[in-house]
């Protein structure tokens, strides 16, 4: 059998040793490992292999928002044949969370593997020096925060440190951490559609919407990039990311450098618990796979708690179990990694991407508003969710 593995160095290093392993375990399932052939994305080269019959057996470089194409074009293995899936996908996770992976047509496609819950990285320092005691948890805190922190720091009349960068930056898949993470937080864990129909046409869109057109206006979002990292040269004081961004800020922070991670704002009359975008990616089995149980079997190994252990250690990237801050087997890593363990708290209330194939004309529709309502400033909220909306709804009836 052929597994592919994303191709950074880290994901390789832990792909080769578990193939190792298995294959000293099992000589009569035998699998080879290769990175993912490089190309601008990992979904352009699985179309392709689609398309030429050329996929591997299995692949764990899947992002969930694809696997509704690939079931169109009939190239994956429906999961839920096997007869212990459920027991093994419901002894890793709770329900509510296989249920998102659940595609239109009623089966399950994918394994949900690993997560990178969001969340925002802020400069402890800058805080405390603004006045900032407490982190702030709705966009009225935030925004106020934001005017403290932005300054004209050399006086020159223009500002040189802001509160956030948010990025200007039109193509589809930025919204995933900005407007599509807010909606999340704002609206108790909804996501955008339900089924193919449209469901973010209410409050909690307009008021995504209407924080970042006031971050722009009050000039506490810049509206240009930077050269080099703004966070670690102290010109923005926070950013939204996750937790693959520790190890980065851990290797290049300057000398006293202090930093955090607080949950997404919420309007200011949100009750309830923190929700976020997880940005997961997945495994799957191609239906050009000669023998789907042997892939079975490789892929229960590959979601075990040895192999989850090892993605922790190897990575720093967290699977998706319910059981990793309560396991002896994983409390190692979390004593090393406290911060991680902010995390994998928030595992339960990440939420994933809806499982239509136009998802990339949806979210290009999106972003299309955001920069005329929210950057720009060329529409209210409200009329720039409804012409998202109705956008949305031409797409998915085309």
């Amino acid at each position: 059998m052929t597994y592919w593995s994303a191709a950074n160095v880290e994901e390789v290093e832990l792909a080769r040793e578990l193939t190792a392993r298995w294959n000293a375990e099992h000589p009569e399932v035998q699998v080879i490992h290769q990175p993912i052939p490089e190309s601008r994305s990992s979904e352009e080269v699985l179309l392709a292999a689609i398309a030429a019959k050329t996929t591997p057996d299995l692949c764990s470089v899947i992002w969930p928002g694809v696997v509704e194409q690939f079931v169109r074009a009939r190239a994956l293995v429906r999961l839920d044949t096997f007869p212990d899936f459920f027991a093994v996908m419901t002894a890793r996770m709770d329900s509510c969370i296989l249920e998102q992976y659940r595609s239109l047509d009623g089966g399950f496609y994918q394994i949900p593997w690993k997560t990178n819950p969001i969340l925002i990285q802020y400069n402890k320092k800058i805080f405390r020096e603004a006045g900032i005691d407490e982190v702030p948890r709705t966009y009225s805190e935030f925004l106020a925060a934001g005017e403290k922190v932005t300054r004209d720091l050399d006086g020159d009349g223009r500002p040189d440190r802001w509160m956030m960068f948010v990025n200007p930056d039109v193509r589809w898949w930025q919204r995933f951490f900005d407007f599509y993470t807010f909606y999340i937080a704002a609206s108790g864990g909804r996501t955008l559609l339900r089924g193919r129909e449209v469901a973010f046409g209410d409050s909690a869109a307009v008021a995504v919407f209407r924080f970042f057109r006031e971050g722009f206006e009050r000039g506490i979002f810049p509206r240009s990039g930077f050269q080099g990292d703004a966070f670690l040269m102290g010109a923005i004081a926070a950013q939204i990311t996750g937790p693959w961004n520790i190890p980065h800020v851990e290797k290049y922070k300057p000398p006293g450098f202090e930093y955090d991670f607080m949950p997404i704002p919420v309007p200011d009359d949100y009750e309830g618990p923190s929700y976020t975008y997880g940005d997961p990616k997945n495994i799957v089995i191609f239906s050009t796979c000669r023998n789907p149980r042997a892939a079975w079997a490789f892929a229960r190994y590959l979601i075990s708690k040895e192999a989850d252990r090892l993605l922790l250690e190897r990575t720093n990237q967290l699977p998706i179990r319910k059981d990793l801050l309560t396991d002896p087997r994983f409390a190692d890593y979390f004593r090393s990694h406290p911060m991680m363990a902010r995390f994998a708290r928030q595992i339960p209330y990440t939420r994933g991407v809806d499982l239509v194939p136009e998802l990339k004309e949806v979210f290009d529709a999106i972003s299309m508003e955001f920069e005329a309502t929210c950057i720009y400033g060329r529409k209210t909220p409200e009329e720039g969710v409804r012409d998202a909306v109705e956008r949305c709804r031409q797409i998915l009836m085309e």
